[in-house]
């Protein structure tokens, strides 16, 4: 068991020592009150002094001073501003590749995504096996490839589709919404929706109704609003044109 460092009495007592060498480093951070002394090491001690700033609320100076072994002398150390026990202090680090959300990526925003992505798997290019194959081969099977549009050396997973339907049924486009309970038809039987081709068409397709507020969007089939293909115009009765005959009207000179 280690035991506890003794306070020398020469670094104790050093507390103007340290005030002034805490007012020279704080410059407009301010220095207030001595708070009290610590022994860190044999002749070692550290100093806390308030700081004033009002920004940093509970934070306070540390100055640390020590003596050579027989000497008389105390000198400074080390001069630091330390957060308090009620210290307003940053939250913990978080890297920008995991603080990173949905819908952040910006213009001129690049976001690559990570080797082991699980939302992609290797494409029909190869991958990494394709360094492996004869040069000539691998070069008609690219040619091939290339012609069919099948290029992508990264397509998505199943992980990857069922995390982007659960997202997009849970989103504005989906049916759990005032939007759709209010609709008159869903989006499965409406015109204006276009099917996503692969799996996922069989649950999304694209709004193209220009007047409705998923236009260009992806929305789901049980999805739904007000602009349905088949909504129809309401009807306010037949017009009824000006009469041929004239039974409404009376003649005056009928009655003299």
């Amino acid at each position: 068991m280690i035991a506890e460092a003794v306070l020398d009495q020469a670094c104790a007592d050093a507390v103007e020592l340290a005030h002034a060498a805490a007012v020279r480093r704080s410059g407009v951070f301010g220095v207030g009150e001595h708070l009290g002394v610590v022994a860190e090491d044999v002749r070692v001690a550290t100093h806390y002094f308030a700081c004033t700033h009002p920004g940093y609320p509970g934070w306070r100076w540390s100055v640390t001073v020590a003596r050579a072994s027989r000497a008389r002398v105390v000198t400074v150390n080390e001069v630091l501003m330390v957060p308090g026990d009620d210290a307003l202090v940053a939250p913990p680090w978080v890297p920008w590749s995991d603080r990173i959300g949905a819908g952040d990526i910006m213009p001129g925003t690049i976001l690559p995504p990570k080797d082991d992505d699980v939302r992609l798997v290797p494409g029909y290019t190869g991958g990494e096996d394709a360094a492996n194959e004869d040069p000539a081969e691998w070069s008609q099977v690219r040619a091939v490839v290339a012609e069919l549009g099948l290029g992508r050396e990264r397509v998505l997973s199943l992980e990857g589709r069922d995390q982007a339907a659960e997202r997009w049924l849970g989103g504005s486009g989906g049916p759990g919404n005032d939007m759709t309970h209010q609709a008159p038809g869903i989006c499965q039987t409406c015109g204006f929706m276009v099917p996503l081709a692969g799996a996922l068409g069989r649950l999304f397709g694209a709004c193209t109704n220009e007047y409705s507020p998923s236009d260009g969007t992806i929305v789901s089939r049980d999805h739904g609003c007000g602009g349905h293909s088949d909504v129809a115009s309401p009807r306010h009765g037949v017009k009824l044109g000006v009469p041929v005959w004239d039974t409404i009207s009376i003649d005056p000179t009928l009655f003299d």
